[in-house]
């Protein structure tokens, strides 16, 4: 399970375009907190060089963090980044309240391990992954990093489908209503198949009488005088 982390934070008071152009000129980033079982929104800032550091570890928008503001701490979820499309750099973030009995939505990537003991891909065979992240509800406390699932004894023509992965107690899949696909373990590629373009296979042979027809008669050769 991903640890909590924690973010210290300012309140601040100046609101709209104006009050965030003054908050970044101090080397912040403005945002809010919402929801949750609070009514209305708290207005913050946070520095701009914790924040962008943090956003580029990685999985940001799928992270609880813990929100330090005056002494008060709030237990939320990143649910927006707005960036500067030219540096790259945090413009505002958005916060979504949670409590330890609530449950988030998020994506969790999937890892893959035991390749070398996959009998498939020993022989050739390759592995085709449909989903590399799978969204889930989860409890805000024990929230998943990863999901590994073993490769270990898969043969070509084998399928990977969510109901093979373990799921800690309390996570369960958006999807419900069918057992999808993860991966499935696919044939290598023969040199015919990568040699033939689908515009050759689709062409119809020439059919040589009506080749044929289609020819220009020949001129005779003119009288020599």
């Amino acid at each position: 399970m991903s640890q909590t982390q924690v973010i210290k934070a300012q309140g601040r008071q100046s609101q709209g375009k104006s009050g965030a152009r003054a908050v970044r000129r101090e080397g912040l980033v403005p945002g809010i907190i919402y929801g949750g079982d609070t009514a209305g929104q708290d207005t913050i800032a946070i520095d701009q060089n914790e924040l962008s550091k943090m956003i580029s570890r990685g999985r940001f928008l799928a992270s609880v963090f813990e929100i330090e503001v005056d002494g008060k701490v709030t237990k939320a979820i990143p649910r927006d980044v707005q960036l500067d499309p030219v540096r790259d750099t945090p413009l505002h973030v958005d916060f979504q309240r949670i409590g330890a009995d609530n449950r988030v939505k998020l994506r969790v990537p999937v890892k893959f391990f035991n390749d070398l003991l996959s009998p498939g891909l020993k022989r050739g065979g390759v592995l085709n992954v449909v989903r590399r992240e799978i969204e889930v509800w989860a409890p805000a406390d024990k929230v998943p990093e990863v999901f590994e699932i073993n490769l270990e004894g898969l043969d070509i023509g084998r399928s990977i489908h969510i109901s093979a992965v373990t799921l800690p107690d309390g996570v369960q899949p958006v999807i419900q209503d069918r057992d999808f696909t993860i991966a499935t373990i696919a044939g290598a590629l023969t040199k015919g198949d990568a040699e033939e373009t689908p515009a050759a296979a689709a062409a119809p042979a020439a059919d040589p009488k009506a080749a044929a027809a289609k020819a220009p008669a020949a001129k005779p050769d003119a009288k020599k005088k």
